[in-house]
């Protein structure tokens, strides 16, 4: 009964921790939620959103949410996201409808924040659970991370290699671990574990993000839809991209016990 009582404990912390890293994420989610309830404005409500989002992320890091480190990655993560949604966009995989003086190629400038917010997360929980990695290999994974990245523009003109990339990133992480601390107690998990979950979480909030207008796929101009679940794959691969930027912010490997 104690060990059970213990693991309950344990499993309403890891939940507070994780609520708490992704206080950026709620944040700028529910801002997008409460602009869709505004009456008319004389500005855009993307607009409105950008600046919304300039002001969370100041906000983020003037109460230590996020430290000037992590906006340099979140500042990275913000601009990698433009460039995805430019190519993106453009090949018609989903859609700004709403008219924006601060739209550049169909994609208003706030639509980085989405990205920017997976950066919020990634930093947060490095630090609010103490992740260490072991078996960590930086080179080849910053490589295929950035061929995942590559392939997402890639695959509209040439053959998509995302399930070969899925099975190299497999075999680059195989035996790479990713420490974390909740509370008192040492926890580890596979690094490739950590981007499905990761993944199928972002999938959620891709959903929840697509219901309050954040964007809309084609299937969802007439109607909100759920996302399609091919989203999860594509984002257990994406989020390898933010980690990379994230892990080379410092150092990521855990000390050398004497009982490993």
């Amino acid at each position: 009964m104690k060990t059970f009582t213990h693991g309950i404990r344990q499993l309403l912390l890891f939940g507070i921790l994780q609520a708490r890293c992704c206080a950026f994420a709620f944040a700028l989610i529910g801002g997008i939620a409460v602009s869709t309830l505004l009456p008319e404005l004389p500005i855009g409500r993307y607009d409105l959103l950008l600046l919304y989002g300039i002001g969370l992320t100041l906000l983020a890091w003037k109460v230590g949410w996020d430290t000037g480190r992590d906006v340099a990655v979140i500042a990275g993560c913000h601009v990698i996201g433009l460039l995805f949604e430019l190519v993106k966009v453009r090949m018609g995989s989903w859609s700004y409808p709403e008219a924006a003086l601060t739209k550049i190629g169909g994609v208003p400038l706030y639509g980085g924040f989405l990205y920017a917010a997976l950066g919020s997360y990634v930093c947060r929980a490095w630090r609010l659970l103490d992740l260490r990695l072991t078996g960590y290999r930086p080179r080849v994974t910053a490589v295929l991370a950035g061929a995942v990245y590559v392939n997402f523009f890639s695959h509209h003109w040439l053959p998509d290699a995302r399930w070969a990339l899925a099975a190299l990133l497999l075999a680059a992480t195989a035996g790479t671990w990713v420490r974390f601390r909740v509370g008192e107690r040492d926890h580890r998990m596979p690094l490739a574990l950590s981007f499905v979950l990761i993944g199928f979480f972002l999938w959620v909030a891709e959903n929840a993000a697509t219901y309050v207008g954040a964007w809309s796929y084609p299937n969802q101009l007439d109607g909100w839809r759920p996302v399609s679940f091919a989203k999860f794959g594509a984002w257990a691969l994406l989020i390898t991209v933010t980690f990379v930027l994230t892990a080379h912010r410092g150092n990521v490997l855990a000390p050398r016990r004497s009982s490993e």
